[in-house]
Protein backbone atom coordinates (compact mmCIF):
# COMPACT_ATOMS: atom_id res chain seq x y z
CA UNK A 1 0.00 0.00 0.00
CA UNK A 2 2.96 2.31 0.56
CA UNK A 3 3.25 2.65 -3.22
CA UNK A 4 -0.27 4.11 -3.41
CA UNK A 5 -0.66 6.10 -0.19
CA UNK A 6 0.36 9.40 -1.79
CA UNK A 7 -1.55 8.90 -5.04
CA UNK A 8 -4.00 11.75 -5.56
CA UNK A 9 -6.50 12.11 -8.39
CA UNK A 10 -8.09 15.52 -8.90
CA UNK A 11 -11.85 15.63 -9.39
CA UNK A 12 -11.21 17.04 -12.85
CA UNK A 13 -9.46 13.79 -13.81
CA UNK A 14 -12.63 11.81 -13.05
CA UNK A 15 -14.70 14.29 -15.05
CA UNK A 16 -12.27 13.92 -17.96
CA UNK A 17 -12.70 10.15 -17.89
CA UNK A 18 -16.45 10.52 -18.28
CA UNK A 19 -16.14 13.13 -21.02
CA UNK A 20 -13.66 10.96 -22.94
CA UNK A 21 -15.53 7.70 -22.36
CA UNK A 22 -12.67 6.13 -20.41
CA UNK A 23 -15.03 4.32 -18.02
CA UNK A 24 -13.77 0.75 -17.91
CA UNK A 25 -15.05 0.64 -14.33
CA UNK A 26 -18.67 0.81 -15.54
CA UNK A 27 -20.37 -2.57 -15.72
CA UNK A 28 -23.06 -3.41 -18.27
CA UNK A 29 -24.83 -5.85 -15.98
CA UNK A 30 -25.99 -5.87 -12.36
CA UNK A 31 -22.99 -6.74 -10.22
CA UNK A 32 -22.96 -10.48 -9.54
CA UNK A 33 -21.89 -10.03 -5.91
CA UNK A 34 -24.78 -7.66 -5.26
CA UNK A 35 -27.17 -10.23 -6.72
CA UNK A 36 -25.62 -13.02 -4.65
CA UNK A 37 -25.82 -11.11 -1.36
CA UNK A 38 -28.93 -8.96 -1.76
CA UNK A 39 -31.03 -11.13 0.60
CA UNK A 40 -28.46 -10.57 3.36
CA UNK A 41 -28.75 -6.84 2.82
CA UNK A 42 -32.53 -6.75 2.71
CA UNK A 43 -33.19 -9.22 5.55
CA UNK A 44 -36.81 -9.38 4.44
CA UNK A 45 -37.25 -5.60 4.45
CA UNK A 46 -39.40 -3.86 1.85
CA UNK A 47 -39.08 -0.30 0.52
CA UNK A 48 -35.47 0.10 1.64
CA UNK A 49 -33.75 3.44 0.95
CA UNK A 50 -30.43 2.65 -0.72
CA UNK A 51 -27.44 4.95 -1.01
CA UNK A 52 -24.90 4.71 -3.85
CA UNK A 53 -21.71 6.72 -3.22
CA UNK A 54 -19.92 7.75 -6.44
CA UNK A 55 -22.75 6.07 -8.34
CA UNK A 56 -21.74 6.76 -11.93
CA UNK A 57 -24.47 5.29 -14.15
CA UNK A 58 -24.62 1.92 -12.38
CA UNK A 59 -27.56 -0.13 -13.62
CA UNK A 60 -27.69 -1.67 -10.14
CA UNK A 61 -29.69 1.44 -9.18
CA UNK A 62 -32.51 0.65 -11.60
CA UNK A 63 -32.45 -3.01 -10.58
CA UNK A 64 -33.10 -2.08 -6.96
CA UNK A 65 -35.71 0.52 -7.89
CA UNK A 66 -37.51 -2.08 -10.02
CA UNK A 67 -37.65 -4.28 -6.90
CA UNK A 68 -39.61 -1.53 -5.13
CA UNK A 69 -36.75 0.16 -3.26
CA UNK A 70 -35.71 3.81 -3.56
CA UNK A 71 -32.23 4.95 -4.49
CA UNK A 72 -30.17 8.06 -3.76
CA UNK A 73 -26.81 8.45 -5.46
CA UNK A 74 -24.01 10.99 -5.46
CA UNK A 75 -21.95 11.54 -8.59
CA UNK A 76 -19.61 14.32 -9.73
CA UNK A 77 -20.24 13.94 -13.46
CA UNK A 78 -23.44 15.35 -14.91
CA UNK A 79 -22.76 13.35 -18.06
CA UNK A 80 -22.82 10.10 -16.07
CA UNK A 81 -26.12 11.02 -14.41
CA UNK A 82 -27.85 12.01 -17.63
CA UNK A 83 -26.58 8.89 -19.37
CA UNK A 84 -28.04 6.77 -16.57
CA UNK A 85 -31.53 8.13 -17.12
CA UNK A 86 -31.29 8.19 -20.90
CA UNK A 87 -29.83 4.70 -21.29
CA UNK A 88 -32.51 3.26 -19.01
CA UNK A 89 -35.30 5.18 -20.77
CA UNK A 90 -36.26 7.00 -17.58
CA UNK A 91 -37.80 10.45 -17.69
CA UNK A 92 -36.45 12.80 -15.04
CA UNK A 93 -36.52 16.32 -13.66
CA UNK A 94 -33.61 18.55 -12.66
CA UNK A 95 -33.44 21.04 -9.83
CA UNK A 96 -30.85 22.97 -7.86
CA UNK A 97 -29.92 22.01 -4.31
CA UNK A 98 -29.69 25.17 -2.17
CA UNK A 99 -27.70 23.38 0.56
CA UNK A 100 -24.97 22.46 -1.95
CA UNK A 101 -23.41 25.41 -3.80
CA UNK A 102 -23.60 24.54 -7.49
CA UNK A 103 -25.21 21.21 -6.69
CA UNK A 104 -28.08 19.70 -8.67
CA UNK A 105 -30.50 16.84 -8.13
CA UNK A 106 -31.85 14.70 -10.95
CA UNK A 107 -34.96 12.72 -10.01
CA UNK A 108 -36.81 10.04 -11.96
CA UNK A 109 -40.43 10.88 -12.72
CA UNK A 110 -41.65 8.08 -10.44
CA UNK A 111 -39.57 9.51 -7.57
CA UNK A 112 -37.72 6.23 -7.00
CA UNK A 113 -34.25 7.43 -8.00
CA UNK A 114 -32.62 10.73 -6.97
CA UNK A 115 -29.06 11.45 -8.09
CA UNK A 116 -27.13 14.41 -6.68
CA UNK A 117 -24.46 16.01 -8.82
CA UNK A 118 -21.83 17.26 -6.39
CA UNK A 119 -18.66 16.32 -4.58
CA UNK A 120 -19.26 13.42 -2.23
CA UNK A 121 -17.95 15.51 0.66
CA UNK A 122 -20.58 18.19 0.06
CA UNK A 123 -23.33 15.63 0.70
CA UNK A 124 -24.73 14.85 4.17
CA UNK A 125 -27.65 13.31 6.04
CA UNK A 126 -29.11 16.81 6.45
CA UNK A 127 -29.69 16.85 2.69
CA UNK A 128 -31.27 13.44 2.12
CA UNK A 129 -31.56 11.69 5.48
CA UNK A 130 -30.09 8.33 6.44
CA UNK A 131 -30.29 5.02 4.62
CA UNK A 132 -31.26 1.43 5.28
CA UNK A 133 -28.85 0.07 2.69
CA UNK A 134 -25.60 1.15 1.03
CA UNK A 135 -23.98 -0.47 -1.98
CA UNK A 136 -20.34 0.63 -2.26
CA UNK A 137 -19.00 -0.81 -5.47
CA UNK A 138 -16.18 1.29 -6.85
CA UNK A 139 -16.36 4.13 -4.32
CA UNK A 140 -14.00 3.35 -1.44
CA UNK A 141 -11.57 1.82 -3.96
CA UNK A 142 -11.74 4.97 -6.10
CA UNK A 143 -11.23 7.78 -3.59
CA UNK A 144 -7.73 8.98 -2.84
CA UNK A 145 -6.18 6.84 -0.07
CA UNK A 146 -5.42 9.99 1.95
CA UNK A 147 -9.17 10.75 2.07
CA UNK A 148 -10.36 7.39 3.40
CA UNK A 149 -10.86 8.41 7.02
CA UNK A 150 -12.96 11.38 5.92
CA UNK A 151 -14.95 9.15 3.55
CA UNK A 152 -15.61 6.49 6.19
CA UNK A 153 -16.69 9.06 8.77
CA UNK A 154 -19.25 10.50 6.35
CA UNK A 155 -20.55 7.07 5.34
CA UNK A 156 -21.20 6.16 8.99
CA UNK A 157 -23.29 9.31 9.46
CA UNK A 158 -25.45 8.23 6.50
CA UNK A 159 -26.25 4.85 8.07
CA UNK A 160 -29.66 4.45 9.71
CA UNK A 161 -29.70 2.28 12.84
CA UNK A 162 -30.74 -0.77 10.79
CA UNK A 163 -28.52 0.02 7.81
CA UNK A 164 -26.73 -2.82 6.07
CA UNK A 165 -23.70 -1.57 4.17
CA UNK A 166 -22.37 -3.82 1.41
CA UNK A 167 -18.75 -2.92 0.65
CA UNK A 168 -16.79 -4.21 -2.35
CA UNK A 169 -12.97 -4.18 -2.11
CA UNK A 170 -10.10 -5.26 -4.35
CA UNK A 171 -6.86 -7.01 -3.44
CA UNK A 172 -3.81 -7.14 -5.70
CA UNK A 173 -0.12 -6.27 -5.55
CA UNK A 174 -0.10 -2.44 -5.18
CA UNK A 175 3.57 -2.36 -6.10
CA UNK A 176 2.56 -3.32 -9.63
CA UNK A 177 -0.29 -0.85 -10.22
CA UNK A 178 -0.79 2.67 -8.91
CA UNK A 179 -4.60 2.73 -9.08
CA UNK A 180 -7.39 3.62 -9.17
CA UNK A 181 -9.06 1.37 -8.32
CA UNK A 182 -6.92 1.19 -5.22
CA UNK A 183 -5.92 -1.78 -3.11
CA UNK A 184 -8.03 -1.99 0.06
CA UNK A 185 -7.10 -4.72 2.55
CA UNK A 186 -9.28 -6.34 5.21
CA UNK A 187 -7.13 -4.51 7.76
CA UNK A 188 -7.91 -1.21 6.04
CA UNK A 189 -11.64 -1.96 6.32
CA UNK A 190 -11.28 -2.76 10.03
CA UNK A 191 -9.23 0.38 10.68
CA UNK A 192 -11.74 2.58 8.87
CA UNK A 193 -14.99 1.14 10.16
CA UNK A 194 -14.22 -1.21 13.05
CA UNK A 195 -14.89 1.30 15.81
CA UNK A 196 -18.42 2.02 14.58
CA UNK A 197 -19.43 -1.15 12.75
CA UNK A 198 -19.51 -4.90 13.00
CA UNK A 199 -17.89 -6.32 9.87
CA UNK A 200 -18.63 -9.65 8.23
CA UNK A 201 -16.81 -10.99 5.16
CA UNK A 202 -19.51 -12.43 2.90
CA UNK A 203 -17.71 -13.44 -0.28
CA UNK A 204 -14.28 -13.71 -1.86
CA UNK A 205 -13.76 -14.24 -5.59
CA UNK A 206 -10.97 -14.38 -8.13
CA UNK A 207 -11.93 -11.46 -10.39
CA UNK A 208 -8.85 -11.35 -12.62
CA UNK A 209 -9.67 -10.60 -16.25
CA UNK A 210 -7.57 -10.25 -19.39
CA UNK A 211 -7.86 -6.43 -19.21
CA UNK A 212 -6.07 -6.42 -15.85
CA UNK A 213 -2.86 -7.50 -17.59
CA UNK A 214 -2.67 -3.96 -18.98
CA UNK A 215 -2.46 -2.77 -15.37
CA UNK A 216 0.62 -4.95 -14.93
CA UNK A 217 -1.25 -7.41 -12.70
CA UNK A 218 -1.35 -11.19 -12.77
CA UNK A 219 -3.99 -11.62 -10.06
CA UNK A 220 -6.90 -9.72 -8.55
CA UNK A 221 -9.22 -10.76 -5.72
CA UNK A 222 -12.59 -9.16 -5.02
CA UNK A 223 -14.23 -9.23 -1.61
CA UNK A 224 -17.64 -8.19 -0.32
CA UNK A 225 -18.10 -7.19 3.32
CA UNK A 226 -21.32 -6.53 5.23
CA UNK A 227 -21.15 -3.71 7.78
CA UNK A 228 -23.76 -2.93 10.42
CA UNK A 229 -23.67 -0.33 13.18
CA UNK A 230 -22.54 -1.75 16.50
CA UNK A 231 -25.36 -2.48 18.93
CA UNK A 232 -27.95 -3.02 16.18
Amino acid sequence: MAAQKDRVMALSEWEDRWQEGRIGFHQLHVHRMLKTNIDKVLCGRKDVRFFFPLCGKAIDMKWLADMGHSVVGVELSQKAIKQFFEENNLSYSEESVPAIPGGKMFKSSDGKISLYQCSFYDFSSSIAGQFGGIWDRGALVAINPCDRQRYAALIVTLMDKDCRYLLDTLLYNPELYGGPPFFVSDEDVRNLFGSACDIELLQTEDSFEERHKSWGLDSLTEKVHLLTLKGN
